[in-house]
C-alpha cells in the first residue's frame, strides 16, 4: 500500500515537475524575447533621434542649395541647320540648374518641329516668336537680325523675372558650361573673352593690374563696347533699373547699343569673368551654311520613311 501510494505520489510528482519546468522555460524565453524587442526598439528609436538631431544641425548639400536662375535668351529662325544647333545647345544647357531657356523665333507663328525639339531635350523653356519688322526686312543693307527677338526675350523678364542673370546665347555657338556657374552670381554686368571673332580670334576686355583699360576686337568701329554678343550677362535686377534698355536695330550696333542703354554703368562695376579674361570659355564657331534640300520624289518614295523625313528639312 506504501509502495504502491510512494510510487504513485513519485509519478504524479514527476509529471507535474516536467510540466512545470517546460512551462517556466516557456515564460522565461518569451520574457527575453520581449525584453530584447524592448530594447531593440528603444535603441532605434533612440539612434534614430540622434540621428534626425544630427541631420538637423548639418548644412545643406550643395546640390540642395538653390542657386539664383539664369535666363538664357536665344534667337532663332528658320533655315536648314536650325534644329541641329537647338539640339547641339539644348543639351548644353541641359547641364546647367534653375534655368529657363527663352526660345524666340523671327516667325509670325510658332514651329511645331521647333516645339518637339524643345519637349524632346527637356531643358524648361518658353517657346515665343518675334518677327523682324518689316522695314528692316525690306531692306538692302545688312539686317538687325535678332534684335526683334532678343528684345522680346527682355519683355518677358520684366514681365515675370525678379533676380537672377540673363545672357543672349546664340544657337551657332559653342559654351563651356562652367561660364554658366560663374555668371550666375554677378550683380550688375560681367563681361569675358569670346574665341573664333574677326581676324583677332577673338574679342575681349583689355585687363591691366586687374583693372579694364579697354577692348579687344577685330573691328571696334567706334563703339564704346566692342563686344561680341556671347561675351556679356547682366542681372535681371540691374537691367529692371533700367526700363528703357533695350537692343537697337543697328546692325554691327546691337551689344554696344545695348550696353550703353544700360547707363549708368562704371568700367568698375563690370565683373571680370573667366579668370579675369584669362581663359576662353565662348566661341563664336558658327556652322557651316547649307543648301536647302532638293524636292522629294514621292512617287518614287510613296509609302517610305523617306516621307516623314521629308518633314524635318527645309525647301526653299
Amino acid at each position: 500500500m506504501k509502495g504502491g501510494n510512494y510510487t504513485s505520489l513519485g509519478t504524479y510528482s514527476g509529471i507535474n515537475a516536467g510540466g512545470n519546468v517546460a512551462v517556466a522555460g516557456k515564460m522565461s524565453l518569451g520574457k527575453s524575447i520581449k525584453m530584447y524587442l524592448t530594447i531593440f526598439i528603444l535603441t532605434t528609436c533612440i539612434y534614430m533621434a540622434l540621428y534626425q538631431y544630427h541631420i538637423s544641425r548639418e548644412p545643406f548639400a550643395a546640390s540642395e542649395v538653390v542657386k539664383p536662375p539664369l535666363y538664357i535668351i536665344t534667337p532663332t529662325y528658320r533655315r536648314p541647320e536650325q534644329l541641329a544647333e537647338l539640339t547641339r545647345l539644348g543639351y548644353t544647357l541641359k547641364h546647367v540648374v534653375n534655368l529657363l531657356w527663352l526660345v524666340i523665333e523671327d516667325a509670325n507663328k510658332t514651329n511645331p518641329l521647333v516645339g518637339h525639339t524643345l519637349d524632346r531635350i527637356g531643358v524648361p523653356y518658353e517657346y515665343m516668336v518675334a518677327p523682324m519688322p518689316e522695314k528692316y526686312k525690306q531692306t538692302k543693307k545688312a539686317k538687325p537680325r535678332g534684335v526683334s527677338n532678343r528684345n522680346r526675350g527682355l519683355e518677358y523678364l520684366r514681365e515675370h523675372a525678379t533676380e537672377g542673370v540673363l545672357y543672349f546665347a546664340d544657337d551657332d555657338n559653342t559654351y563651356d558650361i562652367s561660364i554658366f556657374e560663374q555668371m550666375r552670381y554677378i550683380s550688375k554686368v560681367a563681361m569675358w573673352p569670346v574665341g573664333l571673332v574677326t581676324k583677332t580670334g577673338v574679342s575681349s576686355p583689355i585687363i591691366q593690374a586687374g583693372k579694364l583699360v579697354g577692348y579687344y576686337d577685330g573691328w571696334i568701329g567706334g563703339r564704346k563696347y566692342p563686344v561680341d554678343m556671347a561675351g556679356f550677362a547682366v542681372s535681371v535686377k540691374f537691367l529692371k533699373e533700367r526700363p528703357n534698355a533695350q537692343m537697337p536695330f543697328k546692325p554691327g550696333y546691337e551689344e554696344d547699343g545695348f550696353l550703353r542703354s544700360l547707363a549708368p554703368l562704371d568700367d568698375a562695376e563690370i565683373e571680370l569673368l573667366a579668370d579675369e579674361c584669362r581663359d576662353i570659355l565662348t566661341w563664336h564657331t558658327q556652322t557651316k551654311k547649307n543648301a536647302p534640300a532638293q524636292a522629294l520624289n514621292r512617287t518614287r518614295y510613296k509609302n517610305t520613311n523617306l516621307e516623314h523625313i521629308d518633314r524635318l528639312l527645309v525647301r526653299p
